[in-house]
């Protein structure tokens, strides 16, 4: 079992960067993937960066290559998403989302343990 919990939303300008983390608990967290998705109002959650449990593979959503990275901290159990140059379609509530295993980790169906959601406004 892990119960997962995001931090770091808020509003920010264009251009600008925000840094979300989120805390895992459970004692396997270093053997699971990790994943973080948005869904903005009215559309469907989409994949925006994932993670193999052993960082060997990283995957992008095409809209957030080269502008955000996904990382892991083990010691501290905690996956981030730094998110630099900032766009209004960013915004979204974003969900971090963890896997023992998984096909492709892009796909929401694959992911077993979920955060509540951290809300990310970029202003134009």
């Amino acid at each position: 079992q892990v119960q997962l919990v995001e931090s770091g939303g808020g509003l920010v300008q264009t251009g600008g960067s925000l840094r979300l983390s989120c805390a895992a608990s459970g004692r396997t967290f270093s053997r699971y993937a990790l994943g973080w998705f948005r869904q903005a109002p009215g559309k469907e959650r989409e994949f925006v960066a994932a993670r193999s449990w052993s960082g060997g593979n990283i995957y992008y959503a095409h809209s957030v290559k080269g502008r955000f990275t996904i990382s892991k901290d083990n010691a501290k159990n905690t996956v981030y998403l730094q998110m630099n140059s900032l766009k209004p379609e960013d915004t979204a509530v974003y969900y971090c989302a963890a896997t023992y295993a998984g096909p492709t980790l892009r796909g929401a169906g694959e992911y077993d343990y979920w955060g509540q959601g951290t809300q990310v406004t970029v202003s134009s």
